[in-house]
């Protein structure tokens, strides 16, 4: 189907207020619903922070840690690195103490900070290693996860206190390698462990915007962007929750700031937004002349399209993912996790790709290729659906 402008303000206003009391997409009635979309709520501007702190980030290099460096400045903190020396050009005027997550963590010994972020991306016996070295240097041990960490996201709404994976869960043995959800989940344990009452654990869902090397959402403002007949995956009202990398870093901030512990999930916005107003929302950023036809799971299926990676962001409500984007963020909207509006997000996303090397603004990492997409859509409309 071919969805009018006027359709998707219907739609999204009601899906996203259904799919935030665990209503099922498919029942949204369109016909119902008010014509206007709430605004997004706005992150706060940089100003100084209540306090200074000394803040050690291990890594900071990567995607995530320059946008902890810049707003933990910003802020007026003092901002220590660790690593192994490599791409510290970034911020030359930072003390950077080298030594490796891999068995080197000498540099760390001796000092003190208020509070450590540990961006390591999957490997317990780090976090195992750098928790207990820094257990009486640290005030607070902050981790960052991923929402890839739960055992299952059936519930509706998701939160917290849902289960993560264990070996039995994820169907390995200890001495296996670890799958991703697993190894999150057992470095989360180990920060828990050696500082109990004093780790906070960040779960975020898919992190965008600017500087994202992955494309995994920098597909669909470049496709769109693109302009003509774009496939649109699945049920216009499937639920999307994922998280601009600066909502999530800033926030972080401000719990070391608060000296904030606990368990979170950091993705938004806070009432899911249905993928209809995800795709017109970025359209609206663009001059490009997109019209979007919704082609339905089962056909995609059939023609080994898959969720999140030929359609990135995508993942509809399936039998054990009921709850993949409907988690319930009162926690974290009341401890000050902020969002920026989607236009915001997605502009400043296909700015960043724009300002890229031509060679690498056409060779993206993630969604369906032209020719792919032309051959599905070619499929769809010879179905007759």
């Amino acid at each position: 189907m071919t969805t009018t402008r006027r359709h998707f303000l219907k739609l999204s206003a009601g899906a996203g207020g259904a799919l935030g009391l665990g209503v099922r997409p498919d029942r949204v009635d369109a016909s119902t619903v008010a014509e206007d979309v709430a605004p997004a709520q706005e992150a706060p501007r940089t100003q100084q922070a209540p306090r200074r702190i000394d803040l050690l980030i291990l890594g900071g290099t990567g995607f995530i840690g320059p946008f902890q460096v810049r707003y933990a400045r910003s802020r007026g903190h003092n901002v220590t690195l660790f690593n192994r020396g490599s791409g510290n050009e970034m911020f030359p005027e930072l003390e950077t103490l080298v030594g490796d997550r891999n068995g080197d963590l000498d540099a760390l010994r001796g000092r003190r900070w208020d509070a450590v972020i540990d961006n390591s991306r999957q490997n317990p016996d780090w976090v195992r290693a750098s928790a207990e070295l820094l257990r009486g240097s640290v005030g607070l041990y902050m981790y960052v996860s991923s929402r890839s960490a739960y055992a299952s996201t059936s519930r509706v709404p998701m939160t917290a206190d849902a289960p993560t994976h264990t070996y039995q869960t994820a169907g390995v043995e200890p001495g296996d390698d670890l799958p991703y959800g697993l190894a999150k989940a057992l470095s989360e344990r180990e920060a828990m462990r050696v500082f109990p009452g004093r780790s906070t654990i960040f779960r975020p869902g898919l992190i965008i915007g600017p500087e994202d090397d992955t494309d995994r959402f920098t597909y669909w403002p470049v496709r769109i962007n693109r302009g003509g007949e774009v496939l649109a995956p699945g049920d216009p009202s499937d639920p999307v929750q994922i998280i601009d990398v600066r909502d999530f870093t800033e926030w972080m901030i401000r719990c070391a700031e608060d000296d904030r512990a606990g368990v979170y999930n950091v993705v938004g916005p806070r009432t899911p937004r249905p993928m209809v107003e995800l795709l017109y929302g970025i359209r609206a950023v663009t001059t490009a002349e997109t019209t979007f036809t919704w082609v339905d799971y089962e056909l995609l299926r059939s023609m080994g399209v898959r969720p999140y990676s030929h359609m990135p962001v995508w993942r509809p409500p399936l039998p054990g993912y009921e709850g993949f984007a409907r988690f319930d963020l009162t926690p974290e909207v009341e401890a000050g996790l902020t969002y920026r509006p989607l236009a915001v997000t997605a502009k400043d996303t296909l700015d960043f790709h724009l300002s890229r090397p031509p060679e690498r603004q056409v060779a993206l990492r993630a969604g369906i290729s032209a020719e792919r997409e032309a051959e599905v859509l070619a499929a769809w409309h010879s179905s007759g659906r």
